[in-house]
């Protein structure tokens, strides 16, 4: 019963909200002072949201990310293959509620992939895809709640040395790829060597890009256009390849497989992830070994952040000479006797 009559007059007991709302309760004088502020509190419920219970969420996080697609990761350079990621990540989650997920929920799952061996660095991307999923349907007004993974902190990753071919391995791998049956391989890989291109820039390559001694590598990770000088032997290359092969669009077809095998014949041992990926770091490294300049580096790579390119700045000929002549035993020799 709302209303009751008591010592001190008539009390009021309601929840305007409902099982699970604000309980109110107030003492009246009269019956109808009491009657009174019970309509008045009934009528002022919707306009007064602390009254109501919160509604339980009930949408699981395939559904948020099937929205934050449809929003904003469709847009992306990466668009199929991060949300191809995203939806891995919950469905080995085991596609919780997204009410019930949580930092610890994270925590767990992610220690339970270290233990079947996944890498830390795949496991700090999952965290960062699904951060950021988070952060933008904040920002589209679609959760309403803090990030459920805005305070875990990312692993700490060492970072290994990278790998990078000598000239012995330059001429034994080119030896092996112009003896595949893969058409396309060998010119790909020189590609790759000339101008530091990432595999699938070189693989996926359009005529249209090759001119005036210049690739001009639009669809790049980054998202930024930079275009690499070429000698013309490798643009004469390029349009000769295109015009006996014709195939649709690309200058090339797929052959990272034909790579693979070549490197195997020639016996080079690489790093794990460190496939293809090697000619990038193998012009990288012996364009800083024969004297290149790291910011030309940088625009040459298209890498955003300096700091990235910096991995290779050791290995200039004159790295830290200066060493020998600014350190503070250098300037007061004196401080060298005794």
């Amino acid at each position: 019963m709302t209303i009751k009559r008591v010592n001190a007059g008539w009390i009021v007991d309601i929840q305007p909200g409902g099982r699970g709302g604000k309980r109110l309760r107030k003492t009246a004088r009269t019956q109808a002072e009491a009657k009174n502020w019970e309509i008045w509190v009934k009528a002022n419920t919707n306009s007064h949201a602390d009254w109501m219970p919160e509604k339980k969420d009930l949408r699981r996080l395939d559904e948020l990310a099937a929205t934050w697609f449809e929003h904003h990761g469709k847009e992306l350079r990466a668009a199929e293959d991060t949300y191809k990621r995203i939806k891995a990540a919950i469905a080995a989650l085991k596609n919780p509620m997204a009410s019930e997920f949580s930092s610890q929920v994270f925590a767990v799952y992610r220690a339970e992939r270290l233990d079947r061996g996944i890498s830390l660095s795949t496991v700090n991307r999952e965290h960062a895809y699904i951060r950021a999923m988070f952060n933008e349907l904040i920002r589209l007004g679609v959760w309403r709640r803090d990030n459920p993974l805005k305070d875990l902190r990312q692993f700490k990753v060492q970072e290994n040395e990278l790998t990078y071919l000598t000239k012995e391995q330059i001429t034994a791998l080119l030896v092996e790829l112009k003896k595949s049956t893969n058409p396309h391989v060998d010119l790909v890989s020189r590609i790759c060597l000339a101008t530091g291109a990432r595999w699938s820039e070189s693989e996926q390559l359009q005529p249209q890009q090759v001119r005036q001694r210049l690739i001009q590598f639009a669809r790049t990770k980054t998202g930024k256009a930079r275009a690499v000088p070429i000698n013309q032997d490798i643009q004469d290359e390029v349009f000769a390849h295109h015009a006996q092969h014709k195939n649709m669009g690309s200058v090339f077809m797929s052959c990272s497989g034909a790579f693979r095998e070549a490197v195997d014949r020639a016996e080079i041992q690489l790093p794990p992830g460190q496939l293809t990926h090697v000619l990038r770091h193998t012009f990288a490294s012996h364009f800083m070994i024969n004297g290149g300049n790291i910011l030309a580096l940088q625009r040459i790579l298209g890498h955003q952040d300096l700091r990235t390119t910096m991995r290779y700045a050791h290995l200039a000929p004159d790295h830290l000479d200066t060493d020998r002549t600014l350190n503070p035993l250098a300037f007061n020799s004196a401080l060298t006797l005794g």
